[in-house]
């Protein structure tokens, strides 16, 4: 072989075309070449799948008090911890502004809210929004009054619904030579029970919470007496009203009747065991759990025997999630995740064994009369015997037009001390509030949709 010389500079390629074959010089080519491809490879960071974005969190606003907030909180908490990528976060409610996307309004708060149809979006538009559909049968029949419009269709969810009970200490019962198995179902055994008890000693034989709610909604509804008449003006002053509250205020006269205020505040003097008997929120069951001394029985709202076509039903009420207008099809998603999320039946089972409320579905009220505590059981039975399927029924409630509540408790408050007689009372309060409803009609009804 003849000996090539050197001269630089020494070019690789010339010396091997010289020395091999082109095959073979094309294959240690491409051999020298890969090493140095897979390295390139491995020098760049491998590509990430894409990760998708986290929404950012939705409000929901609320009024509650203190340990109702705590209680929704950790309802928030665990919605969030199964659902990271949407999640919602926990306001205060404030009065006249811009609602949220999600609202939680008390019964009083809804007419006013609703009255105003450009900060409100119903449920099922907003259900629309976000591609989905929400049928009126998810929800119990009993709950569906005040929520749903005069074609069926659902507005708002009835997050924390209550009727109105009868709750008696079976302990007080015993002492005054009472029946505790057995509480009055009528108004005059009402009477006969409330003197025996106060004969043994109880200074407070009946007391009552929300007298407006209790005592004008549901006593009319018992009686089948309207509050409003065929023209849509209030005339919750009719003979079984003025016949009701005649007795109070005769019970009230005699030390067989208490009371201490226009809301809860009879729930307290019945746990307390101050008050041998309480007409009250079938809700509030599970305050009374942990009451020393008091042995709890709860039975149906006593009612009229003598009224014309016999007893009818109490009605279902109470604090409901309400749509705020002008946001986001994906934050309508958001928000509509979390509704569907409120109605699976555990979530329901655990709402109603933290807060007595009445299960929003069929489902869960099937699951809670199987697997419930036998108490909350006993409570869920004998609302939904009192409401008779109907507590969903959609007549005016005074209590929910809360102007014309306050009207009503002012003269209820005129009565209690002896400052009016029934007729004059409930007369003033059905004129005050019509005066009321004329300058602002659109709060004729507690649902304007």
């Amino acid at each position: 072989m003849r000996a090539i010389e050197y001269n630089p500079p020494f070019d690789f390629l010339e010396y091997t075309m010289r020395l091999l074959p082109a095959s073979l010089f094309l294959a240690a080519l491409i051999t020298a070449a890969t090493p140095a491809l897979a390295a390139g490879k491995r020098a760049k960071p491998p590509v990430k799948p894409t990760q998708p974005v986290a929404a950012l969190p939705i409000e929901l606003a609320h009024p509650l008090g203190q340990v109702e907030e705590v209680e929704l909180q950790k309802l928030v908490d665990r919605y969030n911890g199964e659902h990271p990528s949407a999640p919602i976060k926990l306001v205060r409610w404030h009065e006249g502004g811009k609602p949220a996307i999600m609202n939680i309004l008390r019964r009083t708060q809804v007419a006013d809210f609703s009255a105003r149809k450009n900060v409100f979006v119903p449920l099922y538009v907003a259900f629309k929004s976000a591609g989905e559909n929400f049928e009126a049968s998810t929800l119990s029949r009993d709950l569906r009054g005040g929520v749903a419009d005069d074609k069926g269709r659902v507005v708002a969810l009835p997050i924390s619904y209550s009727t109105a009970v009868l709750y008696y200490d079976r302990n007080a019962f015993r002492k005054a030579g009472l029946d505790p198995e057995h509480a009055p179902t009528t108004w005059n055994e009402m009477q006969d029970a409330a003197g025996k008890l106060l004969a043994a000693g109880h200074a407070c034989p009946l007391t009552t919470s929300w007298p407006a709610w209790v005592h004008v909604d549901n006593v009319s509804a018992l009686a089948g007496a309207p509050v409003v008449n065929a023209k849509g003006d209030l005339a919750f002053n009719g003979f079984v009203e003025v016949r009701h509250l005649a007795k109070l205020s005769a019970w009230k006269k005699a030390g067989l009747l208490q009371v201490f205020g226009r809301r809860d505040e009879g729930d307290d003097k019945f746990r307390d065991g101050e008050c041998a008997m309480l007409t009250s929120n079938s809700s509030s069951y599970v305050d009374f759990l942990d009451a020393k001394g008091v042995e709890v029985g709860v039975a149906a709202l006593p009612h009229y025997d003598d009224s014309f076509g016999g007893r009818q039903n109490t009605l279902a009420d109470g604090a409901s999630l309400w749509f705020g207008a002008g946001y986001k099809p994906a934050e309508y998603r958001q928000a509509t995740a979390f509704v569907k999320y409120l109605l699976k039946t555990d979530t329901q089972m655990q709402l109603v064994s933290a807060h007595g409320r009445l299960p929003m579905t069929d489902a869960a009220r099937a699951t809670l009369r199987e697997r419930g505590p036998r108490g909350l059981r006993n409570v869920l039975e004998v609302s939904y015997e009192s409401m008779k399927g109907e507590g969903g029924r959609n007549p005016v409630r005074v209590s929910a037009i809360d102007p014309v509540r306050i009207i009503l408790e002012e003269e209820l408050e005129r009565l209690w001390a002896d400052k009016t007689t029934p007729k004059q009372a409930l007369d003033e309060a059905v004129a005050r509030g019509n005066a009321l409803l004329k300058a602002r009609p659109t709060l004729k009804r507690a649902n304007v949709f």
